[in-house]
């Protein structure tokens, strides 16, 4: 246990903050007593990342101003047109500008509105599934503060047997100082399907701030849920993301697509929990480090339904002096007989000074299984850069060239075409 620690926000501040927003008694309550446990638990020990040092609460305010809806011509661009998304939420520093969701959907029982909105139009249903079986608040100290502090997000519910055709998009927007607590709560019934996109980002000047993201993602029988990411955060934001999936029905599916491209401090987490008998994950990752920026992304598939299936591609590029660790745990629970688990990390460091450790992991505690891992970490190949340069490419040329074709794997198999064509982008951004 550590010593007590003080927060920016006391009981009081948060009351007001609730009461204010008109929240049901279980959240005010969840909210007091996660920030009285968030004094006293200690933060959480990602493997070979030391965070002591990392400041959570580098933030000015959590609480919502109207002055910050106006969104900047970069953040416009990723909106399009309401042909173009018809099912669309946006939020600068957790205030909802945008939130559009079409008649059909509305017709068939579709729920997609912003978190504040959800907790008091539908507090069952987000009751039911809060903070619960994917996620708990006492965790540790992250995951009690973004209990006691959320201040946006978003929340899905998708009946039973309604196949959401078009994706859910969203956009999360930070901007100065302000410390961002979103939580995304997906709740697909049985026989649904659903895509669900999100994109974060920074408008304006860039201040020291921090971010706190939760995702929870709830599949019944034979639901299936594509959830797709790209965080873009700034260099000056310490970013904590923790995204899990709890996969309790018969033949449910959970697929992950994330683009990690903060430029910021980051601890990532995607978790998810393979219950019901022939559940199935799978998840891909690409991420890239530059500066002297330091990330940890950590990745569990836990079995423990019969003839579950779990898979996990991740792919990384460090540049600069940045630092990543990459770990892959499959862990195959005793009773999850018939299960399959397999895991491939790969890292691309591209400068002396860049560090790229990838840890594949397997736990297993039942014998009628199958498992498998590959991990590779190095440096591009100089007889490729030869080669490529001998042919009377430019150096910088094929560099771009040997690292799209390193990341390809994982880009060109991701499941959700926007999310893609997003990474492209950034990717040329970030390496370039």
């Amino acid at each position: 246990m550590t010593a007590e620690t003080k927060f920016p926000v006391d009981q009081d501040i948060l009351t007001s903050f609730s009461k204010d927003r008109n929240e049901p008694q279980w959240l005010t309550d969840l909210r007091l007593s996660s920030l009285e446990k968030a004094e006293t638990l200690e933060l959480p020990k990602p493997d070979k990342t030391n965070i002591k040092n990392w400041n959570f609460t580098n933030f000015e305010t959590f609480q919502n101003t109207a002055e910050t809806a106006e969104l900047s011509d970069s953040a416009k661009a990723l909106i399009g047109s309401e042909d173009d998304a018809p099912n669309l939420i946006v939020q600068k520093n957790g205030e909802t500008s945008i939130s559009r969701i079409s008649d059909e959907l509305k017709q068939k029982g579709v729920i997609y509105t912003d978190i504040q909105t959800a907790v008091k139009e539908h507090s069952d249903l987000v009751q039911k599934y809060f903070m619960q079986d994917a996620v708990s608040a006492d965790e540790h100290r992250l995951t009690a503060l973004h209990a006691a502090l959320l201040n946006g997000g978003v929340f899905v519910y998708v009946p039973k047997n309604v196949e959401v055709e078009l994706p859910l998009q969203a956009l999360y927007v930070q901007e100065g100082n302000f410390g961002l607590f979103n939580h995304v709560l997906i709740a697909a019934d049985v026989n649904s399907s659903v895509t669900y996109i999100e994109n974060y980002m920074n408008d304006g000047e860039a201040y020291a701030s921090a971010a706190n993201i939760i995702a929870e993602v709830y599949a019944a029988d034979g639901a299936t849920v594509n959830f797709g990411a790209v965080d873009t955060f700034s260099s000056e934001i310490i970013t904590y993301v923790n995204r899990r999936a709890q996969v309790s029905g018969r033949d449910a599916k959970v697929y992950w697509a994330l683009g990690q491209m903060n430029d910021g401090d980051t601890i990532s987490e995607n978790t998810t929990y393979l219950v019901g008998e022939g559940s199935y994950a799978d998840t891909k990752t690409v991420a890239i480090g530059r500066g002297t920026q330091k990330q940890n992304f950590t990745t569990n598939v836990i079995h423990f339904g019969k003839n579950s299936d779990g898979q996990i591609l991740k792919h990384g590029v460090m540049k600069d002096a940045a630092t990543s660790i990459f770990n892959g745990v499959s862990k195959i629970e005793h009773g999850a007989t018939k299960a399959n688990g397999e895991q491939t990390e790969r890292v691309l460091m591209l400068s002396e000074k860049a560090r790229g450790d990838a840890n594949p992991i397997l736990l297993i505690d039942e014998d009628d299984v199958t498992a498998g891992h590959a991990a590779s970490v190095g440096k591009i190949d100089p007889l490729q850069m030869f080669y490529l340069m001998s042919r009377g490419i430019s150096r910088r040329e094929a560099e771009r060239l040997i690292i799209h074709g390193f990341l390809a794997p994982v880009v060109n198999e991701l499941p959700i075409e926007s999310v893609k064509e997003r990474l492209i982008e950034v990717i040329e951004r970030k390496v370039y």
